[in-house]
């Protein structure tokens, strides 16, 4: 699923269908969201939620690493298609790819 807007385009995870999209806010995460600028830069991003955020992190503190990084990471109250779409947007507004390393 791909969503186009004037200065990007948000690509959604090829199993990104209808099961999926409503699963997703219960899952608290979805990661392989794809952010291609005009200029034709890409960027991939991990939406994830700051509840599925807390149990990664105690996860990786009961297997010993004191901390949880994904690439791209951003942090949604839920993680759903809407929320994505006006994050996204937000953070272009924002200047945030202007700071991210796009894809090879």
């Amino acid at each position: 699923m791909a969503t186009g807007l004037h200065h990007f385009t948000i690509s959604f995870p090829d199993s990104y269908d209808n099961r999926l999209e409503f699963e997703t806010p219960s899952k608290g995460y979805l990661r392989d969201v794809l952010v291609h600028l005009e200029d034709g830069t890409g960027y991939k991003l991990f939406f994830i939620d700051p509840v599925r955020l807390g149990q990664d992190l105690e996860g990786e503190l009961a297997n010993g690493r004191d901390y949880y990084a994904e690439p791209g990471m951003v942090v949604l109250p839920e993680v759903t298609t809407e929320n994505i779409r006006n994050a996204v947007a937000a953070l272009w507004h924002d200047g945030f790819f202007q700071r991210l390393k796009p894809l090879a």
